[in-house]
Parts: C-alpha cells; structure tokens; sequence
C-alpha cells in the first residue's frame, strides 16, 4: 500500500520491507512523516517533543546499514511515536506534568530499546492525560490534543497524543500504555487499531507506572497486520521487569490469514446498558460479518462485569497514590523552594501535580488509609477476583469475547471535562 499523494509506502509492513530491500530509503519516509506533522501538529497538538534532528539521524545510520548489506530489523525506517510516559535516555519524558519539569532519564525504557533494535525511527514523545489518568487527553499540562478527524472533539486518552499521531499520519505505529482501557478507547475514537496487550507479555522497565498490576504498553496502527508486527518488536520477556513473563517474543503475523471460520465469538447479554444506538448498531454489523464470515456467535454472560468500574477506580488510584509519592521534589524534575522539607514537599507536589492527578491521590490515599483499606482496596481486590472469574467461565464457553470499546464516539472537547464522574 502506498500513499497517493509521494508513492511512498504507507503501512509499517510495507515500510519495512520497502526500506530492508532498498526499494525506498529510510530518510524519504523519515521526511514524508515529518511534513505531516509540519503541516498539521499545531492544530492537532499530538506531540510534547518532536524529535526531528534525531529522526533523520536514525534514518540515514539505517540507511548506512542497509547500503552494507545488513538488515536493520522488523521495522526497519518505520516512524514510530513514543507516548510522553516512556523514559527516552537524555530526552525529556514529562507525563505530560509541570512535576517531572527538566528531568531527563538516564536509561530507555525496555520498549524503547527493542524498537531501537527493530530498526525503528521515533519521530516525538505524545502528548497524554498527565500521568496517564484520564479519557480525553484534556488533563495536561502542556493542553489538550484534538481528534485529527474533529477538531472539535477528543481523541480520548490517557493516549491521545499516541493515537491521534497515527490517525494524523505523523507516525506509521505509535505506542501507548493501557491501565483501564487508555489504548483501546483512543483507538476507537480514532478509528485506529489498538492493542493491551495480556499483562506481563511486554516489559514495562521504564514505564512510569500509575497502576502497576494494570499497567502494560501496546501500539496503534493502521491495519491489523501493523499492530501485529509492531507488538512483535516489542514483545518477550525482560529480566528487569519482575511482572514479564518467561516467554519469547510473540509470534503474531503468521495467523493473520487464518480467517474466522469455526471461531467462538462471545456476545455479552448482561453488558450494562449504556452504549450510544450508533454505537450499538456498528457492533451488531460487527457480529453480523463476523457470522457471514464463518464464526459462530455464542451468548455469555459476565455478571461481575458491571462491578468493574467500582473496582477499578480503587485500586488504580491506590496504586498511584503509591507509586507518584515518589515526585516530591527531591529527586526528580520541579522543585519548589520553601523553609523546610515538609513544605517543600507539599508545595512542590500543589504546583506540580495538576486536578486530576491530585483527586486520584486523595482517593488512593484514603482507601488504603488505616481503617478503611479493609473495607475499601481489600474489597475492591475481592471483586476483581470475582470479575476475573466470571470472565474465566465466558472463555470456557467462547474464544473472544466482542463489546463496545467506548460507549460514544468521541465528545467535544470541554463536553465532560467539568464533571470528573461522567468522565469517568
């Protein structure tokens, strides 16, 4: 596939293969992506940094490479953007937050690594709800990123930034993190495909974490077959990840032709309502086609599903109440001068954290606080077990299970933001 506009190819798979033949040369691609983000970045606001220099470098060292006979890897010239929460060795990495101001971190991530390995070429880190914790991508320091398709609306979050560079062709694959669905709802409200992966199978080393027992790393492409090589790259186990597990890299794209036929596919009867009628219709011609294709469509029901907001809405900011103690302005980017360490901390922590971030601290705090962590984290804990279960028992019956990614299509920017529960 190739993009009619330069002739150059448009999908990571074809960019690769393009680039490791010596069909097209790295730094063409290079230079097609970044007159896309020239062009339409300061409306789109999708990136926190462009890495433009550092693009072309990495274009023409993969050049070298290929000019000498040597393979460059699985996504070799493929320009890739990196979600601001990714730590970029000497490269600015924010969290999209005035706390993490100036820091700069002393080692890449492991993702970042292995797409290095890969042959890739980062092109920006992208914009995010700070910290990672929101749906709009409107809860940053640095402003909100608007919908390519809309610029009216939202491109959903927390990885905004990361899907609206690949619906905006600023980037061929980009990456996010997903700790209550920051991939897959961005995804859907930019018509993009995106991937969490299961918890564990990508390294998180380098990750700045906001729910560590709900945190991993995914891409967003534009077809399948290019979230498939992406997640490759970047799959298999890393020995400075405790959570990684034992296992190689994934072997995805050799399934892709196999078809539907003979496939479970899991309708959810006791979803809770809720979901738009557009919405709702979009996902009975998904199961429609998917019949007409060979699956066979099975009911189950998942009765602990509808306790999942309640669940996670302790436990991710518990954990986050946790893991964001340690910005108190000692060690890492903003500090704030005053007479003494405590309120140093307290006024570092007032300046640097935005609303969000702060209302999901004070909500971790409390329910881990003593005397209510039984009856709060502990229960919450409890439930997640019992949806975990039940959702065991609906992959006895089916082997995939279809919903709605995001009750609506993408709202207007401002639409949710003054109401923290319906954004919710």
């Amino acid at each position: 596939m190739s993009d009619d506009a330069t002739g150059l190819p448009s999908t990571a798979v074809d960019i690769a293969w393009n680039v490791r033949n010596g069909v097209v040369k790295a730094a063409e691609v290079v230079e097609q992506h970044l007159a896309a983000i020239a062009e339409r970045e300061a409306d789109v606001h999708a990136f926190n940094l462009v890495l433009a220099d550092e693009a072309r470098a990495r274009a023409a060292e993969i050049d070298d490479l290929v000019a000498v006979g040597r393979d460059p890897g699985l996504l070799a010239g493929v320009p890739v953007a990196l979600k601001d929460n990714m730590c970029t060795r000497g490269i600015p990495t924010t969290c999209s937050s005035k706390i993490l101001d100036g820091w700069k971190p002393p080692y890449d991530a492991t993702v970042v690594t292995r797409l290095a390995d890969a042959g890739a070429v980062a092109v920006g880190k992208t914009n995010l709800d700070e910290f990672a914790m929101g749906s709009s991508t409107e809860n940053s320091a640095f402003g909100a990123t608007r919908n390519p398709h809309d610029l009216d609306r939202v491109p959903g979050g927390s990885s905004g930034g990361s899907a609206a560079a690949v619906a905006a062709r600023f980037a061929s694959v980009s990456f996010g993190s997903d700790t209550g669905g920051s991939i897959r709802q961005p995804a859907a409200l930019c018509g993009v495909v995106g991937v969490k992966p299961t918890y564990g199978a990508v390294s998180r080393l380098g990750l700045i974490a906001f729910g560590s027992s709900l945190d991993q790393i995914g891409p967003f492409a534009h077809t399948v077959a290019d979230a498939a090589l992406a997640l490759e790259a970047i799959s298999g186990h890393d020995p400075g990840d405790s959570t990684s597990i034992e296992q190689g890299p994934l072997d995805l794209t050799r399934g892709l032709d196999f078809g539907v036929a003979g496939l479970r596919v899991g309708r959810i009867t006791d979803l809770p309502e809720g979901a738009s009628p557009d919405v709702q219709e979009r996902l009975d011609v998904a199961f429609d086609a998917l019949a007409a294709a060979g699956a066979e469509i099975v009911d189950v029901e998942v009765p602990a599903f509808s306790y999942g907001l309640t669940a996670y809405y302790l436990i991710a900011p518990a954990e986050a109440s946790s893991n964001l103690a340690r910005f108190d302005g000692v060690r890492f980017g903003l500090r704030v001068d005053a007479p003494d360490t405590n309120s140093m901390y307290m006024a570092t922590r007032t300046e640097g954290f935005g609303a969000e971030v702060k209302r999901r601290i004070m909500l971790g705090t409390y329910a881990l606080s003593a005397g209510y962590y039984d009856a709060y984290y502990g229960r919450a804990q409890k439930v997640r077990r019992l949806i975990a279960n039940d959702f065991a028992a609906a992959y006895a019956k089916a082997d995939v299970l279809l919903t709605p990614a995001s009750p609506t299509v993408a709202f207007e920017i401002g639409d949710k933001a003054s109401d923290p529960l319906a954004m919710y």
